[in-house]
């Protein structure tokens, strides 16, 4: 129950997830014991920052900041410019419903994580490395994100960062303590989207 505190307990703020977006989230980690997934509520998050930090010594404060900024204001800048639904938190495969219909032109997993993952590359941060997180890959559970680590960090210790499943929130946790995926990393395919986004 711990969790769920920490979920509701942080500061307020206009950027905050609205309650009837956390209430599926909040389900789903009562139901996992032992599992934690949070919700950034701002660009500045105080939580997320500090848990990238706590990932090394070596980590840059300044850089961890720079990926929790980065990292809410792409999914909520993505969302705006795909049109995401006001619901799409309750129910994420709507949205993919209306991509599949021609309806609206992305906000897919690969598409979040895609464009977090060319933006955060692009910041050069010299402590942190990003990696390509994938759960279920090609069946219909598949999902998509991008975890950071301190550079040279083992995929498993790092911070799981995940656009969708909250959209056009940020859900992020500890790699192996997330309730809903089972993750591995795909480090070709992370090669692949930097190859193609220069």
């Amino acid at each position: 129950m711990s969790l769920a505190l920490n979920m509701f307990s942080r500061r307020s703020s206009s950027l905050a997830p609205r309650p009837f977006a956390i209430i599926p989230l909040l389900l789903l980690v009562l139901s996992h014991p032992g599992k934690e997934l949070f919700v950034a509520s701002s660009p500045d998050d105080r939580a997320l920052t500090m848990r990238i930090k706590a990932l090394s010594p070596t980590v840059s404060p300044d850089d961890a900041r720079r990926v929790t900024y980065c990292a809410v204001t792409t999914g909520r800048e993505m969302a705006r410019e795909w049109r995401v639904i006001p619901v799409a938190s309750l129910l994420p495969g709507l949205q993919n419903f209306l991509i599949h219909t021609g309806k609206r032109k992305g906000g897919f997993c690969f598409q979040y994580s895609t464009e977090l993952l060319v933006r955060l590359d692009a910041l050069k941060l010299q402590t942190l490395e990003f990696h390509w997180a994938e759960s279920e890959p090609n069946t219909g559970g598949e999902n998509n994100a991008i975890v950071v680590t301190a550079r040279g960090q083992p995929f498993e210790q790092g911070i799981l960062l995940d656009s969708w499943r909250a959209q056009p929130y940020l859900t992020w946790t500890q790699v192996t303590k997330d309730p809903g995926y089972h993750w591995s990393e795909n480090k070709s395919f992370a090669a692949l989207v930097l190859r193609k986004s220069k």
